[in-house]
């Protein structure tokens, strides 16, 4: 059985289900290929909604809003079952399936439940779950195949104390004791979800600081952070041994420490979903870890297979996913709209408390010897700050000495996630920490710390200014 597509996509992850719409909605017939049991993709079922809906759980249960308010500790951790942990996440996943559902739909996408691989640059062959096989054949094929956690040898994955950041979710009880290897975002947030529940975590990390990527100030004020809240961190080490029992893992460390905790969670980065499609049949080239390599328009060797989404690596965000499958769309069937995914990417981290960043950090502007100055506003001197119990957030402007252009914007904090794109389109439009002091904000609000970092960092620029710099 043969069928002929304007578009077949495969994988129905943020970029897959974005891609396949955008094609639909200006009149392309598609065709979206799953083999999951249900849509949605990494970003739906084990990452990204998963992890931020346990961390307002976890918020709740360990009640540390309210102990913000109120210092007092109104925990429920104690009576605390994984049923409990779980039950909020699974209706917010579910309630995502038919969102999905229901969009495709409308947009008369045919969704085929099946295994793809690519016989040639135009068929992609379905083999179904229960048998039945058939070949799409089609003119542009979109690959949004997603990524899966990176199991490093000589770590037994298979063994029920061992985790990694898909099983997690469907850990049988709640520890007392665990290690999280890996310091990058997956290994924060889960490290900071548990230690929220009151679980003694340690987190082990080869590197000699937190997120090597964000602002060394928003990262250390991070620590310090999770330190008060009993996590431990250990820098600058690895795993060099790992041994399970009945009820333990043991962890043997390059620096000498042992560790012996309930359970591990080992966070190593991810790796594309490449395997099994055929690839090297068609000629797409792939890199490290089967990362398909595309051109700026999401486009493959193979000029009519296009890839989006963490399948081709950096940033791997849900957010820039969908808008890579969008352009790539307009790019394969001409259309007059979206040309690129804007650069100014904002990125949030749901750590507690979270962290949110986009452009250059202060450390990036001296490495790369572009002068800088800093505006810092703390939530501490805010009244909402106040008001909502957050006296350790704050947001950090990075600008341009020369003419104030605004060249980063760094936060932490409650709501940082949310309130990160005020100074994104303030970067996107080319602006200055100006556009915040000219700016009304509500009172009270967080947002409104933006207008005082901005006059803090017009401080700076004075000073620099009366020291006679060069302008």
């Amino acid at each position: 059985m043969s069928t002929h597509y304007d578009l077949v996509v495969i994988g129905s992850g943020p970029a897959g289900e974005k891609g396949a719409a955008q094609a639909a909605y200006f009149g392309k017939r598609v065709a979206l290929v799953e083999r999951a049991e249900h849509p949605g993709g990494a970003g739906i079922n084990t990452g990204t909604v998963p992890s931020k809906t346990l961390r307002e759980t976890a918020l709740y249960f360990s009640g540390l809003r309210q102990r913000g308010l109120y210092g007092i500790d109104y925990s429920l951790k104690d009576g605390l079952t994984v049923a409990d942990f779980m039950y909020r996440k699974q209706i917010v996943v579910e309630n995502e399936w038919k969102i999905i559902g229901r969009n495709l739909e409308r947009h008369e996408i045919e969704v085929v439940w099946g295994e793809a691989s690519l016989e040639d640059a135009h068929t992609v062959h379905v083999r179904k779950s229960f048998g039945e096989e058939l070949d799409l054949e089609t003119d542009i094929i979109l690959i949004a195949t997603g990524s899966s956690p990176h199991h490093p040898d000589g770590i037994p994955f298979d063994h029920r104390l061992i985790y990694d950041s898909d099983s997690i979710l469907h850990m049988s009880q709640i520890p007392k004791t665990m290690a999280v290897i890996g310091g990058g975002v997956i290994g924060c947030e889960y490290a900071s979800i548990f230690t929220a529940l009151g679980v003694n975590v340690t987190l082990v990390e080869s590197r000699d600081r937190l997120l090597a990527f964000a602002d060394g100030e928003i990262a250390g004020r991070l620590q310090k952070r999770l330190e008060s809240l009993g996590l431990r961190f250990i820098f600058s080490d690895r795993v060099l041994k790992v041994e399970t029992s009945d009820d333990h893992v043991h962890l043997a460390l390059q620096g000498g420490e042992q560790l012996e905790c309930d359970i591990a969670l080992f966070a190593a980065g991810r790796q594309s979903n490449t395997q099994g499609l055929g690839l090297e049949a068609v000629g797409v080239q792939s890199g490290n870890r089967g990362l398909i390599l595309v051109n700026e328009k999401y486009q493959t060797n193979v000029p009519n297979i296009y890839a989006a989404g963490d399948v081709i690596g950096f940033p791997a965000l849900a957010s820039t996913s969908m808008e890579q499958a969008r352009v790539a769309m307009v790019h394969a069937f001409g259309l007059r709209y979206k040309e690129q995914v804007s650069p100014t990417l904002p990125l949030a981290i749901y750590t507690i408390p979270e962290i949110s960043m986009v452009g250059l950090a202060e450390e990036e502007c001296h490495e790369k010897k572009i002068p800088c100055l800093v505006g810092r506003a703390y939530y501490e001197n805010n009244p909402r700050g106040q008001i909502i119990g957050d006296l350790s957030g704050m947001i950090k402007l990075v600008f341009s000495p020369i003419d104030k252009k605004l060249l980063g914007v760094h936060l932490i904090g409650e709501m940082s996630s949310e309130l990160i794109h005020i100074g994104a389109q303030v970067m996107a439009t080319d602006g200055t920490i100006d556009a915040f002091i000219n700016a009304v904000y509500n009172y009270p609000t967080l947002a409104d710390a933006y207008k005082y970092a901005a006059y803090d960092g017009l401080g700076a620029w004075e000073r620099w200014q009366a020291a006679g710099k060069p302008q």
